[in-house]
């Protein structure tokens, strides 16, 4: 007679351990599907668990669990951009968008909904979540710059580059990434330096980023 095989023991996650499954479970459904279009019940099904489970973690629903898989999602936008200050300044800024287009790329249709709310009721959290992110980057990349203390015109410049950076990963998706993702990401990189180069002509502290990164080798 054969032996059976013994049944795995069932191992209860911490707390933490849970909340982070959950949150993946959200976060892998909401790279297909815009938020409004995920359940609870989708999510319970996605992660192996009870409905009741998931309201045991999220009481505040599906809005709440959406804040915070935008809070997770945010996270790693960050991490996108914070790269070693070490080496010539444009190739950390072409990894730090290689992260980045990657992001887009791996959650797809729920970009859109992840950085500009979807369908999901917005509130005054996911505006500041979302704010941050670009911020965050702004702050990374003026750094990276060796900009202490930057002035208006060099701060709005970076801003407006990551502003477009969005928008512009936002029409790859749309248009089923026609363009291979390192020649988007190098096009990005001399836009970026054409906009510094454009606000140069108008702002001596942007002029001196300029002066140094034509001799960044």
């Amino acid at each position: 007679m054969t032996p059976t095989a013994p049944t795995p023991a069932y191992r209860r996650l911490g707390v933490e351990e849970r909340r982070s499954q959950l949150l993946d479970a959200a976060l892998s459904l909401f790279a297909h599907r815009a938020p409004d279009e995920v359940s609870l019940d989708d999510v319970a099904e996605a992660a192996g668990v009870s409905r009741p489970l998931v309201y045991r973690y999220f009481p505040g629903g599906k809005q709440q669990l959406y804040e915070a898989a935008l809070r997770s999602a945010a996270d790693e936008l960050r991490d996108c951009f914070d790269e070693p200050r070490e080496g010539p300044l444009l190739p950390r800024l072409a990894r730090a968008l290689d992260r980045y287009l990657a992001f887009v790329e791996g959650h797809g249709t729920g970009f859109s909904a992840l950085l500009q709310g979807g369908s999901v009721v917005e509130t005054s959290r996911t505006t500041a979540i979302v704010d941050g992110v670009r911020r965050a980057a702004a702050e990374h990349i003026l750094s990276h710059l060796g900009a202490a203390g930057p002035g208006p015109r060099l701060r709005m410049t970076v801003r407006m580059w990551i502003t477009a950076v969005e928008a512009a990963s936002l029409i790859w998706l749309d248009e089923d990434r026609q363009l291979p993702a390192d020649e988007l990401r190098d096009w990005l990189v001399e836009q970026f330096l054409a906009a510094l180069e454009v606000t140069a002509r108008r702002d001596a502290e942007t002029g001196a980023v300029v002066r140094a990164l034509s001799g960044d080798g």
